[in-house]
């Protein structure tokens, strides 16, 4: 019999770790190659892992809600051609729980004596669950973090905080902080009706983008640019070749693959738009991947990425954006297909909008926000003078990171996007 080692995989570039969401099989259930044994969580989207071969479930080192390293082992399984069908119940862990609790006990068993001895660790690792948990029970962040881990490396886990929280007869005083100036605001208190107003928890993908949001407003100094552009060639050119293209490529031709032309080409202009702040570092990215905001089923945001956008032709990038974007409609994105945008664009007119201020999509230096087409009179420049005309108008707004981006590139780079679109070619060929 050969003991396979079942490790996390890795899910994409710059993912070093996942969240373990839920065990689908336990220890001594058989598995089939490429069943399904777990469903995991990176900070941007859930995956399942599949069984590497048939065999039986040995051992399983992990647990729920843990957060786990790429490359580390979380279960082992023992392949064999002939499978055994006998099925073992899940090993206990009730020991190990009761030790667990019994060592944070002794720690945390007196109150007072927590507030005299526990020191926070401003290096402790808080997993998701954890932070939620510190949220919805009001706990600070300092708090938590002086809270005795019993978890690999005393990592801080659930029940740690549980039994925090039933031993807790008031707040840990935060460590003084003399070097910050506190503001004397205080945030103005939520009323609630019992009976008539309702509480939603966010979901755990809500609350990642949350912090993404809040963690990019606190780290780019944002500002944002707007130019109006005539998109009326673009636009009776898809109208005269939509159904054309769709019957003789076997794809639908919307306006994202041209405006995401439109950007990898401004790109190649101006590079220094496509880079990363690295502390007083810039990354400067030679690949131009431009991401794609776009929302889930669920509501939530996400963004798929066009890898080396500017090496495709219309065709190849019609093919990707329509695959990206069915496959996040249908829950169905990859991690692979999710990570390494150097650039973002959000077409906020889908929703009717007019323009928009979009936030960074760190670690990004700028972001572009396309808005809604519409149809108006203006004054165009013809050989005969000036007339008016009806014309297809639309807003662009370019949100950038005022630490590396002034407002030359930005409006340079901004401009450049719009001429692309306002040139575009009235006769291409497709």
């Amino acid at each position: 019999m050969t003991t396979i080692e079942l490790k996390m995989p890795k899910m994409g570039e710059s993912i070093s770790e996942a969240t373990i969401l839920n065990w689908l099989k336990n220890v001594g259930d058989t598995v089939l190659e490429d069943e399904t044994i777990l469903e995991v969580a990176t900070d941007k989207v859930d995956s399942e892992v599949p069984s590497p071969c048939d065999g039986v479930i040995a051992e399983i080192r992990c647990q729920p809600n843990e957060v786990i390293e790429v490359g580390k082992v979380i279960a082992v399984i023992h392949a064999d051609k002939e499978v055994s069908t006998k099925r073992t119940e899940p090993k206990s862990v009730q020991s190990e729980i009761v030790t667990s609790s019994n060592e944070v006990k002794e720690t945390i068993y007196n109150q007072e004596r927590v507030v005299k001895k526990l020191v926070s660790n401003p290096d402790a690792f808080l997993s998701p669950l954890v932070i939620s948990i510190a949220q919805k029970e009001n706990l600070t962040i300092e708090e938590v973090q002086s809270i005795p881990g019993t978890g690999t490396d005393g990592r801080i886990r659930k029940s740690d905080v549980m039994l925090y929280l039933k031993n807790r007869k008031y707040p840990l005083p935060s460590r003084p902080q003399p070097q910050v100036s506190k503001s004397s605001y205080n945030a103005p208190p939520i009323s609630f009706v019992e009976g008539k107003d309702r509480i939603v928890e966010m979901d755990r993908m809500r609350g990642m983008i949350a912090d993404h949001m809040v963690y990019s407003k606190h780290t780019s100094p944002h500002v944002t640019s707007y130019i109006e552009v005539d998109v009326t060639n673009i636009v009776n050119w898809r109208n005269k070749v939509k159904y054309e293209f769709q019957e003789l490529h076997g794809e639908k031709l919307t306006f994202t693959p041209i405006f995401v032309e439109a950007v990898a080409k401004a790109i190649k202009e101006y590079p220094m738009i496509n880079v990363s702040v690295d502390d007083k570092k810039i990354v400067v990215h030679s690949d131009i991947n431009v991401g794609m905001a776009t929302a889930l089923p669920s509501g939530n945001l996400i963004v798929p990425v066009v890898r080396n956008a500017d090496e495709k032709n219309l065709l190849g990038l019609a093919k990707n954006v329509n695959h990206l974007a069915n496959s996040a409609r249908n829950n169905a994105l990859k991690p692979d297909e999710i990570g390494g945008s150097t650039f973002t664009i959000s077409n906020v007119g889908t929703f009717g909008s007019l323009m928009g201020t979009p936030i960074i999509n760190q670690p990004e230096v700028a972001i572009l926000a396309l808005g809604i087409i519409k149809k108006r009179p203006e004054v165009i420049t013809t050989d005969n003078g000036d007339e008016i005309a009806v014309r297809s108008m639309m807003y662009l707004s370019l949100s950038f990171d005022h630490r590396v981006v002034d407002g030359f590139l930005g409006g340079s780079f901004l401009r450049k996007v719009g001429d692309e679109l306002e040139a575009f070619d009235i006769n291409r060929k497709i």
